[in-house]
């Protein structure tokens, strides 16, 4: 499958630090242009209030599908990080989570317009809270339709590398000019290693279907280093394989914010699941979630 490019569509022009108009710089919202708000009126929205929600017993989250430490199914059971904090959000509200592995669309704004305010062409469910939606305030202001909230964690790039290839240090990207390093293909870290210095990496970068897979190819000896979400390596790292954050010359937006997305008509669902989360990270609950799948857990900035 195409791995979930919400991400990746927001953040690779930032990773360069080429996305921001002298205007965005000033006010991230100055070349804003209000948009049609939908009506409250499809067969898939009607209902999804708050009220209604509990009334009924269970409420939807929108998932990406076999995206491991994230969220996945094994056995035919929802597993990951982001299944369990659904699940705390809907144990706070008091009902049961349901749902929706999803494929990644386009970009951010076809993610949020399919699964959570207007509904996919063919097929598809509206969902009533979608899971790990990058937060960004330049951004927010151009998707009217969503209420961008429930900040759950922090993400940032990281290197996983071969203890044995880098006994004495651990190696930056300047490395990369003459070791292979293996990316997930056209993920951040790919445009990062292929852009910087002029292209002088782009020779040594090994592109594999997701991170896992180029933590596997370096498992098997393929290449010494890995460069991608800190998550994503922690979860697939073996037996000899460590993992550092250097410093990242050019790269604006090595780190980002994740939380969650709700219809912009329902904001006392977004407020009570704000305040589930927010419970959540006090109580060290949301961090354990992370503990459990051996990932380091980062607070993020709410």
């Amino acid at each position: 499958m195409r791995r979930p490019v919400a991400l990746i569509a927001l953040l690779a022009g930032l990773a360069l630090g080429l996305a921001a108009t002298p205007a965005r710089a000033q006010d991230p919202c100055a070349d804003y242009v209000p948009q049609p708000k939908p009506q409250n009126a499809g067969r898939d929205i009607v209902g999804q209030d708050l009220d209604t929600i509990i009334d009924r017993g269970f409420m939807t989250f929108a998932v990406y599908e076999d995206y491991p430490p994230y969220s996945w199914k094994e056995a035919g059971k929802p597993r990951g990080v982001d299944i369990e904090i659904a699940q705390l959000i809907a144990a706070e509200i008091g009902v049961e989570a349901r749902f929706n592995f999803v494929a990644a669309g386009e970009n951010l704004e076809a993610d949020l317009r399919n699964n959570i305010w207007k509904g996919a062409i063919i097929g598809g469910r509206i969902a009533n809270v979608m899971m790990r939606v990058p937060y960004d305030s330049g951004f927010k202001c151009r998707v009217e339709q969503v209420v961008f909230t429930g900040q759950y964690a922090g993400e940032s790039v990281a290197i996983a590398y071969s203890e044995e290839f880098y006994p004495d240090s651990a190696p930056v990207p300047a490395y990369f000019r003459f070791d292979l390093v293996g990316v997930e293909n056209d993920s951040i870290s790919d445009f990062y290693l292929t852009s910087f210095g002029g292209g002088q990496m782009a020779p040594n970068v090994r592109r594999y279907p997701t991170t896992g897979a180029a933590m596997a190819a370096m498992a098997a000896g393929e290449v010494p280093a890995v460069m991608g979400p800190l998550a994503e390596l922690e979860y697939a790292r073996a037996e000899g394989v460590a993992i550092h954050q250097p410093p990242l010359a050019g790269f604006a937006v090595s780190r980002w914010t994740l939380g969650v997305g709700v219809h912009f008509a329902y904001r006392p669902l977004s407020y009570t699941v704000d305040d589930a989360i927010f419970a959540g990270l006090e109580d060290g609950r949301i961090a354990a979630i992370y503990a459990q799948y051996g990932l380091t857990h980062s607070p993020p900035e709410r």
